[in-house]
């Protein structure tokens, strides 16, 4: 675990971690492997000793939403920890947007507490508690649900927009509905906005074919994962090929693609032709620097146009020792074919 948290640029005080010994099977945790074997309290009195309280402020109610998610009898449901005041069910507030404006006003019509592992409606949440509302309908992540006083948002990380997109459309071709009894696209429709509802990183629009929809996302697994979670629930569909989401900018009318930050950990004799490749792909090293154990971690910054249909061949390249983890970077003026 130590040389784990070493090759991955932990600091001093990440490496000085506590240890304790257990079974999930069995339940009990022991500050040594032969300790009493009596239950979880250790468990607890580590979480105790090593985490710090909740961050309380002063004035009047103020929630920075984290998650979201629709329920079929409370509709939408915001999820976070209150920052300062409290919230009462039938209480009046706003949600402000991360620049500050005013994206709803509304009534909360239910506060849920998370008690282990279940949510239950309370009469009242203070600052410190992680609740969940419900009431609102237009409000969503990294938005600030606040008394009607409030006029600052809390700060927060924006949602990274969708770079990729497909379309879904319904199966009409010789081997329709041999697989699935779900192929009507207004049920195709329905299943998609649902899922649109509790996934802030997917867009769903309608294409100019009535049975088509296209389908935005954050990269190639979101898309693929929705796919094949559709077809287990019984859905038949049909799949265009990925696209990347082209932006105009505002001022220049430039044209604008998405860049991701691509890490790449790999062997050093491997190190050459993975940079050959993503250079041929249009991305461009910006760091790079050995992890221990003869191997070598590399940054750079690739159009998702030259991230399509690369991991298969890195791993060619690399013998399957490569490891690849992106993230968006930016949208920048469009770098040629």
């Amino acid at each position: 675990m130590f040389e784990l948290f070493l090759s991955l640029g932990a600091s001093e005080e990440q490496l000085d971690f506590p240890i304790i010994y257990g079974s999930a099977k069995q339940g009990w945790m022991a500050d040594s492997p032969t300790g009493p074997q009596d239950g979880m309290a250790p468990l607890f009195d580590l979480v105790v000793k090593h985490f710090n309280p909740p961050v309380v402020e002063d004035g009047p109610f103020r929630m920075l939403v984290t998650t979201i998610e629709s329920n079929p009898f409370l509709g939408r449901v915001l999820t976070g920890r209150v920052r300062s005041g409290a919230i009462k069910a039938n209480q009046s507030v706003k949600a402000l947007a991360r620049d500050g404006k005013t994206v709803e006003q509304g009534r909360i019509s239910k506060v849920l507490a998370f008690r282990g592992l279940e949510r239950v409606p309370v009469d009242e949440a203070e600052a410190g508690d992680i609740i969940a509302i419900s009431g609102l309908t237009t409000a969503t992540v990294a938005d600030t649900i606040c008394d009607s006083s409030v006029s600052e948002p809390i700060a927060a990380q924006p949602i990274d927009p969708p770079t990729l997109t497909m379309t879904f459309r319904i199966n009409d071709g010789p081997l329709a509905g041999k697989e699935g009894d779900k192929v009507q696209s207004r049920v195709i429709r329905d299943r998609l906005l649902r899922e649109a509802e509790g996934n802030v990183a997917l867009k769903v629009t309608a294409s100019e074919d009535a049975d088509a929809f296209d389908v935005a996302g954050r990269g190639e697994l979101q898309l693929g994962i929705l796919i094949e979670t559709m077809r287990r629930e019984g859905f038949e569909l049909t799949v265009g090929r990925p696209r990347v989401v082209f932006r105009t900018d505002e001022e220049t009318g430039e044209k604008l693609e998405p860049v991701e930050e691509v890490i790449i950990d790999v062997d050093e004799q491997h190190s050459g032709v993975v940079v050959q490749k993503l250079s041929e792909r249009r991305g461009d090293l910006m760091e790079m620097r050995p992890s221990g154990g003869g191997r070598q971690r590399m940054v750079f910054h690739v159009p998702t146009r030259g991230l399509l249909g690369y991991q298969s061949e890195l791993l060619s390249d690399t013998r399957g020792t490569a490891v690849l983890n992106k993230l968006f970077h930016a949208y920048a003026p469009f770098r040629g074919e």
